[in-house]
């Protein structure tokens, strides 16, 4: 496929090329596809690149239900929109919080009447209203059991964790940002009546459902990325690709039928349309690609990853933020805080499109977030590396 071509089509079925301007949080959500959130500013850039929101538009969403950010495909955190709360977590459900429950029963001496108990006890406790992990920890008292050196090494302290993990992947509580944004990793949870998960899934359900929303967010892609990204592995995938009569296209590609034709007569726009996104935005993360966005001058350009510099062509994730244009990686970027400004280099000589684009990133991250963090514990202090690294590019 022409590379041009599929990077402008998968810039518009992002939303990036403005017909999402405007558009409330759900929307883009339901368009544009779930976004990873892992704590930190993703969303609210990815937003406001794709419909001008403001910091307060989304997170008036956030506060009002419409959007939340549940553990979802692969048992992976992401912000979803309420039409699919109950796919997300159903989807993510015998993934990450499984695994700490077998390890817990393992080697922890943790058994399921323990913890059939403490779930009970922690609704209980929430009857009152939403409450934080330290106080449902002191309501419960003794209910809630240290695991001792053990568990500590093991990351669990206490039996506290796996309840509420149980209780969230099932819809029965629901965790609320103490300061109201999805930046920040202060939490409590409250009890969440009428449960989002009115009927069961089947694992065929989920698949299908899972594969439809995926090749509508960001085919055409090929069947071992969405085993990746939903945690189904390759057979269940092929199942899947199988149930939605997804058509193969070039290069191992699938998509879904009905886009088939106006793939084929996708249009690259003449003007540049510029966007300043997250590294973890979702026109690069549910494929995780990086190649497919690089012109193929680009594909031996020094790029950081979390192995230090490498060659952008076989990179499948980026450590700064990213420059991108019709669909094309074309720079990168982050947020010097200590400066208060965007640290930025483009590929080529920066077009008055990029600066003006730079402008206004510059201006809503300084006025309305504060500071451009990738994932909780990125901070402006251990950021030095990547300032340095875009500020190298030459």
């Amino acid at each position: 496929m022409d590379a041009d071509k599929l990077r402008a089509w998968w810039w518009a079925r992002q939303g990036l090329d403005g017909s999402l301007n405007g558009a409330t949080p759900a929307t883009i959500l339901e368009r544009a596809g779930w976004m990873r959130s892992v704590g930190g500013s993703g969303p609210y850039i990815g937003m406001y690149a794709r419909a001008g929101l403001s910091r307060t538009d989304v997170e008036a969403s956030l506060a009002s239900g419409e959007i939340q950010e549940l553990p979802s495909a692969r048992g992976c955190t992401y912000v979803l929109p309420a039409s699919d709360y109950a796919l997300g977590l159903q989807a993510g459900q015998g993934h990450g919080d499984d695994a700490e429950l077998q390890m817990a029963r393992k080697y922890l001496g943790v058994n399921d009447e323990e913890l059939v108990r403490l779930r009970e006890d922690v609704q209980g406790a929430l009857e009152s209203g939403p409450l934080d992990p330290r106080s449902i920890k002191d309501k419960l008292g003794p209910a809630v059991r240290s695991l001792g050196h053990e568990g500590k090494k093991r990351g669990l302290a206490t039996t506290l964790p796996l309840a509420l993990g149980w209780l969230q992947s099932h819809g029965r509580i629901r965790r609320i940002p103490v300061e109201g944004r999805l930046d920040r990793q202060r939490f409590a949870y409250a009890l969440w009546r009428p449960c989002p998960i009115a009927e069961p899934l089947s694992a065929q359900d989920i698949g299908v459902a899972l594969a439809t929303r995926y090749l509508r967010w960001t085919g055409p892609a090929k069947l071992t990325q969405f085993a990746t990204w939903s945690g189904l592995g390759v057979k269940t995938s092929k199942q899947a690709f199988t149930a939605i009569q997804a058509v193969a296209l070039e290069d191992e590609r699938f998509a879904l039928a009905e886009d088939v034709e106006a793939i084929a007569a996708t249009r690259v726009p003449t003007e540049q349309q510029v966007h300043f996104v997250g590294n973890l935005d979702g026109l690069f993360l549910h494929r995780r690609e990086i190649s497919a966005h690089l012109h193929a001058e680009d594909h031996k350009r020094s790029i950081l990853s979390e192995k230090g510099l490498q060659a952008g062509g076989a990179l499948s994730d980026l450590s700064n933020q990213a420059i991108v244009d019709r669909g094309r990686l074309i720079g990168v970027w982050d947020y010097d805080a200590q400066r208060e400004e965007l640290a930025w280099r483009t590929f080529k000589p920066a077009s008055a499109a990029v600066k003006a684009a730079a402008t206004r990133t510059e201006a809503y991250v300084r006025d309305q977030l504060g500071d451009m963090r990738s994932f909780s514990l990125d901070s402006p202090d251990s950021r030095g590396m990547r300032l340095a690294a875009i500020r190298s590019i030459e």
